[in-house]
């Protein structure tokens, strides 16, 4: 066997995984000691946004690079090579944040663990329309500058106090991503309140109209958009006509949106439920032929306490969520969190087949994982090791053994 050949002795290959969409700056904040007083109390949007504002206030290098290292390592332990990382700009944090990013970048290319995309992330409003909104509008501006290793601009238009202040705020981060050549990634539409304002077709309106395509070969992502659930199947076409030719991805997150996210009570009363819901991925790749992907988002904050590391954890639950139980279904949703999610960031091909993903030629990163073979016959794949119990007429204590 040659130096170049891998015994895979049985395991699977398939695809490396892929987070699309995750906050390093705000991992892990509810675990962490610094942050211990930064506990959940009311789940809302505006707690959260409170809560980690305050924590915020606090951010170090030391504990920004403690924590996104450990994101990252947990993330290559269970096969990721690529993500795009988002990192708040704001008068909080001023670049604080995007100086840690840029040295976990640095970390992982020298390390080669892993293709990490820099996103510059206004969380907060930009208000453009308004003279108080200079400086963090100036702030986005220094972080184009090469020290900081940017590939993405991002922002979340629907924070904004006013509809017209929304369009202005996509307005102004479309002109600033063409201006320097950068990927575009949009919290958009982040509702399920049906009277809210639909933004998704001013900013497609606004992409043609700067005409993204003839100045820009980057991509453009739409993460959460659970406003779009309301939209009828005549709507969602529609949508996809003005979409045309456009690099348009959308990213689902699910574990923030269902945490996040739910319906009020139409008559105030108990008679209509709560929903908690999600975009349906599934649907908008089989049925519209969008491409979409599914992403972490956060993990052990304010915005979502739970969560893991392992994007496979998200196919998993794709399939109670999306009711996707197929092994066709199956396909589709590791995709959703391998090629798929690679595509929505600008990397690869949506269209390409699993077969695609596994034909390396010459001069081509090999973006693969091996999963752990499967155990002969029907056993069990997984156990608990160094179990004990006790003994509880005398009190002692056994190893309990067992067959795996």
């Amino acid at each position: 066997m040659s130096p170049t050949c891998l015994d895979a002795d049985g395991r699977l290959l398939a695809p490396s995984l892929c987070h699309p969409h995750v906050h390093l700056d705000k991992a892990f904040i509810l675990g962490h000691p610094k942050y211990r007083d930064f506990q959940v109390e009311k789940g809302t949007f505006a707690e959260a946004m409170e809560l980690t504002g305050n924590a915020k206030k606090l951010f170090e290098m030391d504990d920004l690079l403690q924590r996104g290292r450990r994101l990252i390592e947990e993330s290559v332990q269970a096969g990721v090579t690529h993500m795009r990382a988002f990192f708040e700009v704001d008068e909080i944090v001023g670049l604080k944040c995007l100086e840690a990013g840029a040295e976990l970048k640095r970390e992982a290319q020298e390390n080669g663990s892993c293709h990490i995309q820099l996103c510059a992330f206004a969380q907060l409003p930009l208000r453009p329309l308004e003279k108080d909104g200079e400086k963090i509008r100036a702030l986005m501006e220094e972080a184009m500058q090469p020290a900081y290793l940017v590939d993405v601009i991002g922002s979340t238009p629907y924070v904004e106090s006013s509809e017209e202040s929304q369009r202005a705020n996509i307005d102004w981060m479309v002109e600033h991503a063409l201006k320097h050549g950068k990927h575009l990634d949009f919290h958009m539409d982040y509702s399920v309140d049906p009277k809210t304002p639909v933004m998704t077709p001013y900013l497609l309106k606004t992409l043609k109209e700067k005409d993204w395509k003839k100045h820009s070969e980057s991509s453009i992502t739409l993460g959460h958009c659970t406003r779009l659930i309301f939209l009828s199947a005549d709507e969602l076409h529609s949508l996809v006509s003005e979409i045309g030719d456009l690099p348009v991805s959308f990213v689902g997150l699910p574990t923030s949106d269902m945490y996040m996210m739910k319906t009020s009570k139409s008559d105030g009363k108990d008679t209509q439920p709560e929903q908690r819901t999600t975009l349906h991925i599934p649907r908008l790749i089989n049925e519209f032929r969008l491409n979409a992907a599914i992403g972490m988002n956060n993990i052990g904050n304010a915005f979502t306490p739970a969560g893991c590391c392992d994007p496979l954890y998200l196919a998993n639950l794709g399939v109670g969520i999306y009711q996707t139980g197929t092994t066709e279904d199956a396909h589709l949703l590791y995709s959703c969190v391998s090629s798929r999610a690679r595509a929505a960031i600008g990397i690869g091909s949506a269209h390409s087949t699993s077969q695609d993903a596994l034909t390396v030629t010459s001069g081509q990163n090999a973006d693969l994982v091996l999963f752990p073979a499967p155990r002969p016959g029907f056993e069990t794949e997984q156990g608990i090791e160094g179990q004990m119990r006790t003994d509880y007429d005398s009190n002692d204590i056994f190893p309990y053994h067992t067959s795996v």
